[in-house]
């Protein structure tokens, strides 16, 4: 297929210049709306308001931008249909072979404190998913780029003078994936809670389940391994084992916090899952250098750090953006419980009962100690120094049973530890 115009409107604009760049250097005209053709304009780079291309102004606040005949028509139109082609050459409408846009970030927004019905209102997207099924619809003709971890597949193929029919269809079937994905969340969001609709994406094929002989897959709405170091403000690191933290750790630097995240259970950290919140650095491949591990997730990794993570057997990794759901779920009782995530409340809403009231370190501590045990399953005791883990007790039958294991596993004496239940 040749590209020789794109439509460009996107509310994540990750790698969206580079992607605009390189449309511009094959002469690809590029369309686009409001705060996108902004962004890209002070870039530097050609593009035409979609408003002016299909005269149609924008109306009601920025509401109805797109959805025109001329925008649906030239995306929609099937090529080798000679009545859709009639239609397309009596009114003038020239195609558009590329549709890049990802959606309002509803789930974010919803995710936030306090958020209001109306503020969750305004960021459901109605032109964005319109566009991306119709181009999906017909992805024989049109690519949807749905996503920015298309970009670089789509760069290389666009390079090679060739959009292969594999890649177009499996850009059009993340499109009804990510517009299912997005509609389910806002009946969620707004309707009552009488039916669950779940989506789960297989993370990875496991060596085995619950016991050896048995064989076994990851599925995953919300990872723990994620979640944990996305928590913490600084850079942070945790790893994990059977979906619980055994080391956590905050540090000046995601190296200092990994090296710290592992000494706190050694032993358990092998053969473990490692997640950081910041870039994946050349002394974090240092520092995980001896250590066999599963999985190493991160925001991104930079090309040296790939290359001498690649010398390690079997190691998957992981790019993730940081997780926004607004739930999380547990297999309960034969059945599956869906419950608010778990976060720790601004220290305006603590109540201090003691006499002597802690300092602000004291507060620090005790805050970090509350973020590891939020992600360890009940019953759960955490002990903890002011920015790493001593101690973790998890998933055991009585508190005291946890607290047992907590200080049996402690590396550093537990004295004046932090403590969260």
């Amino acid at each position: 297929m040749r590209i020789e115009r794109a439509i460009l409107s996107v509310s994540d604009k990750s790698g969206i210049i580079e992607l605009a760049k390189a449309l511009r250097a094959k002469n690809v005209e590029i369309l686009s709306t409001g705060g996108t053709a902004n962004h890209l304009a002070e870039a530097g780079i050609d593009v035409t308001p979609v408003a002016s291309w299909s005269g149609a102004p924008e109306i009601l606040g920025g509401r109805v931008k797109t959805l025109t005949p001329r925008v649906f028509g030239a995306i929609l139109h099937d090529r080798d249909n000679h009545d859709h082609l009639g239609d397309i050459g009596r009114l003038g409408i020239p195609p558009i072979d590329l549709v890049v846009v990802n959606l309002y970030p509803f789930e974010q927004t919803i995710a936030r404190e306090g958020v209001t019905i109306a503020e969750a209102i305004e960021q459901i997207d109605i032109g964005g998913p319109s566009m991306l099924r119709a181009a999906a619809k017909n992805y024989r003709y049109v690519l949807p780029l749905s996503d920015p971890s298309f970009y670089a597949e789509f760069l290389r193929e666009f390079e090679s003078g060739e959009i292969s029919e594999d890649f177009r269809r499996r850009c059009a079937v993340a499109v009804f994936e990510k517009t299912s994905s997005y509609d389910a969340a806002i009946a969620r969001f707004l309707g009552p809670r009488d039916v669950l609709h779940l989506e789960l994406r297989k993370f990875q094929d496991l060596r085995y389940g619950e016991n050896p002989q048995q064989s076994a897959a990851f599925y995953a709405l919300s990872k723990p391994f994620e979640q944990l170091a996305n928590a913490f403000r600084e850079p942070a690191a945790a790893v994990i084992k059977h979906t619980n933290p055994c080391g956590v750790a905050r540090r000046e630097s995601v190296s200092a916090a990994l090296r710290a995240a592992i000494d706190a259970d050694p032993v358990s950290a092998f053969g473990g899952i490692v997640s950081t919140n910041r870039e994946f650095d050349d002394a974090s491949a240092r520092a995980v250098e001896a250590l066999f591990l599963e999985v190493i997730v991160a925001p991104s990794f930079n090309a040296s750090a790939l290359e001498a993570l690649k010398r390690k057997k079997s190691l998957r990794i992981v790019v993730a953006k940081p997780w926004s759901n607004f739930e999380e779920y547990r297999s309960a009782a034969g059945g599956l419980l869906a419950q608010s995530v778990d976060r720790i409340g601004g220290r305006g809403s603590w109540n201090i009962v003691t006499r002597r009231q802690p300092d602000a370190e004291e507060l620090d501590g005790l805050e970090f100690a509350w973020i590891v045990c939020a992600h360890v399953k009940s019953n759960a005791i955490v002990l903890t120094a002011a920015s790493h883990s001593i101690g973790i007790g998890a998933g055991q039958m009585s508190r005291v049973d946890a607290a047992k294991v907590a200080i049996m596993k402690a590396t550093a004496p537990t004295a004046r530890s932090f403590a969260a239940s």
